[in-house]
């Protein structure tokens, strides 16, 4: 039986740092690694990779990986670890009634995804902790074993916090008191701004915007990701997210993100060209939706995300219910390295089944 894959060499990498065909070869090793190790100590994942008939020495390119569709994670239990060595039990988001992904960690796949996003948030914030203002509720916090996505993702980015003040109280009002106290204490220097998309635009945005007042953050990185689809459905795009908080809260430095709980720690930032960019601990693939052959850059499909940092479940190559393209790789004007992308938003339900049927039969 091989040795779990340990990737701590990994961080020894800057984020943006590795070109096309070296990011290929070291990538396509590590999910080799991940595709044995996982196949060995998951029975459902195991059960995929031999209808595949997948051998992982073989696989000559990252599109060649086998990947799950993201949904499975909703309807099996999926762990690469005994029972009794999950740490921490991870869900994604959902309406009332909806199933949920339930994400299963063990210590050490825990303490890696905490060092990569260390190095990510690095790179955006430089290497001290800065005050820290989240625009959300205390109250989100309640269990810190089983995190839903918003809890995981606001005790995650508080690590890089100072002084960590909540916007909303628990009854989801925005405390302008308690935010204007936090601003006048930390008037002096950098701010770091977090929350979901949704949170910001509907009790921030729209509570100042609704009270007729103003905030002064324009010393401040607002950095948020997920529920674009609520916005969408409002006719809110990027370009006015960015400019309604620079009207009310004179933020200029507006960084989205691209993420999900089943690959917590691998995260896509969007930089001063407002391209996604994935870092040197994942990837992206687009795929065709009528057939799942890779797109090429520039062409619409269906979003697979790949990480080298899910060991205790089966989760480093997953084909998601986004849609998105690849705008390039290696050439943005931001002098990143990598392939960088856009999000278009959510697959009608109709492909949604379309993609889990490329894997269902085999459990």
């Amino acid at each position: 039986m091989m040795l779990a894959p340990d990737f701590l060499h990994w961080l020894d990498y800057e984020p943006y740092s590795l070109d096309s065909t070296s990011k290929q070869k070291v990538m396509l090793e590590a999910m080799r690694q991940l595709i044995q190790w996982h196949a060995e100590q998951c029975l459902g994942y195991q059960q995929v990779i031999q209808a595949l008939q997948v051998e992982p020495s073989r696989l000559e390119r990252l599109e060649d990986v086998p990947y799950l569709p993201v949904r499975l994670f909703k309807e099996f239990d999926l762990l690469s670890i005994p029972r009794d060595d999950v740490f921490k039990t991870m869900t994604s988001s959902g309406t009332s009634g909806q199933q949920v992904s339930k994400i299963f960690l063990d210590k050490a796949t825990a303490s890696l995804q905490t060092k990569v996003l260390s190095r990510l948030m690095t790179d955006l914030l430089g290497k001290k902790r800065i005050p820290m203002l989240v625009i959300d509720s205390p109250s989100v916090l309640k269990d810190r074993l089983a995190f839903s996505a918003r809890g995981a993702g606001i005790l995650g980015f508080s690590m890089f916090g100072l002084d960590v003040t909540y916007a909303l109280n628990n009854d989801m009002q925005l405390d302008i008191s308690a935010v204007n106290s936090f601003i006048e204490r930390h008037c002096e220097g950098p701010i770091f701004v977090f929350g979901f998309t949704f949170m910001i635009w509907q009790y921030l945005v729209q509570s100042l915007l609704k009270s007729n007042s103003r905030l002064a953050l324009d010393r401040a990185i607002l950095l948020h990701g997920g529920g674009w689809k609520k916005l969408q459905d409002q006719m809110v795009d990027n370009n006015q997210f960015k400019e309604m908080l620079k009207y009310v809260a004179g933020l200029t430095q507006v960084i989205n993100y691209y993420g999900m709980v089943e690959q917590t720690g691998s995260l896509y930032m969007e930089c001063r060209e407002g391209h996604l960019h994935a870092p040197v601990f994942s990837d992206v693939i687009v795929r065709r939706v009528d057939d799942f052959k890779p797109a090429a850059h520039g062409e619409e499909g269906v979003i697979e995300v790949l990480s080298i940092l899910p060991r205790s479940y089966p989760g480093h190559a997953l084909l998601t219910e986004d849609r998105g393209v690849i705008l390039g790789e290696d050439d943005c004007p931001c002098g990143r390295l990598g392939k960088y992308f856009h999000v278009h938003g959510r697959l009608t339900q109709a492909e949604v089944r379309g993609c889990s049927d490329t894997h269902d039969a085999s459990f």
